[in-house]
């Protein structure tokens, strides 16, 4: 019989779900960039800028583009902000991922959706198995502001914006520590690949 998985790959901003990813895609998985779709999502729904900016004000440039840094400012400084940003995305997203979804299995036994709110949109109800990447707090400010070209204050807003940790790791199916210890991860990469690309 086929191989043939669906991972969900999620967790706190900052975590490091790329380099895991990144490590799949090697082993021959198809990889899903949430970030990516979410980009692409405003050629597709050409609705959602004018929904954002009725939610959240004047989120946009001079030249009426999407102004990524105060959207992400204004619906991460408050919980209630960001459920609004998620029940406005949201749908729109899951409808893309899971037509690339679909495209992928034609050509690979396993697909990767990397995201950071898959849990939050539901789209785990579709995934055969969950990975929860964890880090500490310290190490995620420090790579989403090197990553993002973020503030400190910016960063801690992103952060203290997300569930808390149990909410994903009450969820999670495998959890993969990503301390900075690079041995320690690719040890525990290893030990997953197995379980992943292993058919039942």
């Amino acid at each position: 019989m086929r191989l043939r998985k669906l991972i969900g790959l999620t967790g706190k901003t900052g975590a490091g779900k790329s380099t895991v990813s990144a490590y799949f895609k090697e082993k021959g998985a198809y990889i899903i960039d949430g970030d990516v779709v979410a980009r692409n999502v405003f050629n597709v729904d050409k609705t959602l800028i004018d929904k954002l900016v009725g939610a959240f004000g004047n989120i946009l440039n001079e030249d009426k583009t999407l102004n990524r840094s105060e959207l992400a400012k204004r619906a991460f400084s408050s919980p209630e902000n960001t459920e609004l940003l998620n029940s406005i995305m949201h749908p729109a997203i899951n409808r893309l991922i899971e037509d690339e979804v679909e495209k992928a299995f034609e050509n690979y036994n396993v697909v990767v959706v990397d995201a950071a709110a898959i849990i939050e949109s539901g789209f785990t109800k579709r995934c055969d198995c969950i990975i929860i990447v964890t880090a500490p707090v310290e190490i995620r400010k420090k790579r989403i502001i090197a990553r993002d070209s973020l503030s400190e204050e910016n960063a801690l807003i992103r952060i203290n914006g997300q569930k808390d940790d149990e909410f994903y790791l009450s969820k999670a199916d495998f959890v993969v520590n990503n301390d900075g210890d690079s041995e320690e991860l690719k040890a525990q990469l290893i030990k997953l690949e197995k379980e992943i690309f292993t058919v039942e």
